[in-house]
């Protein structure tokens, strides 16, 4: 067994074994390609754990009042949740379908957060039905709903308010989220924020327990969390002028992981001591009482405990331009670097002893000129049949799959101490179909 190179973007469990193979939770990932076939994608279950338990160590070491609730659309699957739960772990749902997996998947209601920008009656029904423990209201629209679905249910429902405070988080402009310029959120500048404080607390049937912000995700710099929260707690001293006392406080997630081998986003515990610092200093310049602090990773529990597996196929060299290896999935079962232009590192996981000295470029087979996996990366050399790893591909892929060209989206296997089970199947030809009607 060694160790390689880029092993830090891997599950904490990966290695290389005697024949020169991938492992991952004591699996030889060729033994589970044999077994599972691709594309595939494989979670370790030890990492998700480890990774649910330093969240919760490093932010109640220093802040006791501290809950940790995941956010479900990084990925979301019944063995997770129950994982999750296990882990003590609240959830983050942002519909409908969200939600009742997580209730079907064992979540406690009273930990299921609902957020999203444009709730619909129907679903706001089913979270006050459920008895879920919060709705994070996001537009008046909602308000208005809200309490009267709590009214019909003869319910007092518990609710955040998100606010936008106007921070850029310097990341990408598609997941920015804390600006002026956003779906999401009532904006603090332009005293909508206040409104709907205001008017949230007049609404008969809910019941204000604190602010929610958001400013992005894949976030690698502490300053605009910091940012961020002196301005939503400055807004929040501001409105006990209205007799409003902040007791839920939540600067949200975003934090960042390595894609590639390059990248080196901050600890678990720095980004903790940074939102921790933060707050403190604000409860203590402005004489606020300790709110509970609740934070929503997503991305940073699941992303590093996932890979993904692909066969490769076609080869195809265009002399002095570039020479493109086909695998037999693409943007289908990973959108990421055709939406946002996302990177990744990969490695021909059945040659993980050879030299990386062939300069290619990872083409899927999906019928899109932009369905790239990886431009230009130096792998081993690499024939039909070779299996190709990806790393850190356990958040935003499979949530984000489509069955574009009617293609299958991908099994889904969990290991762990060289045993594997599938917790989500392949799908069929006939479930491609099943929705259909002649």
């Amino acid at each position: 067994m060694e160790q390689f190179p880029n092993l830090r973007i891997f599950p904490r469990t990966s290695e290389i074994n005697s024949k020169g193979h991938l492992v991952v939770g004591g699996y030889d990932v060729v033994d589970l390609v044999s077994e599972y076939g691709t594309p595939l994608y494989v979670f370790d279950e030890d990492t998700l754990r480890e990774i649910c338990r330093e969240y919760v160590k490093a932010f109640r070491d220093i802040y006791p009042k501290t809950q940790v609730i995941y956010a479900a659309k990084a990925f979301v699957n019944l063995t997770l949740i129950k994982l999750l739960h296990e882990e003590g772990l609240g959830m983050d749902v942002v519909s409908g379908g969200e939600m009742a997996a997580a209730l079907a998947g064992g979540m406690a209601p009273e930990k299921i957060y609902f957020h999203g920008n444009n709730k619909t009656p129907q679903e706001l029904l089913e979270a006050v039905e459920a008895q879920i423990g919060c709705v994070v209201v996001d537009s008046f629209h909602e308000l208005d709903i809200l309490d009267r679905v709590a009214a019909d249910a003869g319910r007092i429902q518990d609710i955040l308010i998100r606010v936008s405070p106007g921070v850029d988080a310097h990341t990408h402009s598609k997941i920015t989220t804390g600006i002026l310029d956003t779906k999401f959120g009532f904006a603090i500048g332009t005293g909508h924020a206040e409104s709907a404080l205001l008017k949230a607390v007049s609404s008969p049937n809910l019941n204000l327990r604190g602010i929610h912000c958001h400013i992005g995700s894949q976030i690698f710099e502490l300053g605009p969390y910091q940012e961020a929260i002196q301005i939503v707690l400055a807004f929040a001293a501001q409105m006990r002028e209205h007799g409003v006392e902040l007791t839920e406080f939540s600067p949200g997630g975003g934090f960042a992981i390595a894609y590639t081998r390059d990248q080196n986003p901050p600890s678990v515990h720095e980004y903790a001591e940074a939102i921790t610092a933060s707050l403190f200093q604000g409860i203590r310049e402005l004489g606020l009482n300790e709110p509970t602090l609740m934070i929503e990773p997503g991305r940073s529990i699941v992303g590093p405990a996932g890979v993904a597996l692909y066969t490769v196929g076609a080869r195809k060299e265009i002399p002095d331009v570039r020479t493109y290896v086909s695998v037999d999935g693409g943007m289908g079962d990973n959108i990421r670097p055709a939406l946002y232009e996302a990177k990744y590192e990969a490695v021909v996981a059945n040659h993980m002893d050879s030299a990386a000295e062939d300069h290619v470029t990872i083409a899927g087979k999906f019928c899109e000129s932009g369905d790239i996996l990886i431009e230009d990366i130096d792998l081993a050399p690499t024939e039909p049949g070779d299996i190709i790893a990806i790393p850190a591909s356990g958040a935003y892929c499979i949530p984000m799959a489509s069955n574009y060209n009617m293609a299958p989206r991908p099994a889904v296997i969990m290991v762990k101490d060289g045993k594997g089970r599938i917790i989500r199947r392949r799908e069929t030809y006939a479930d491609l179909m099943a929705v259909d009607l002649i």
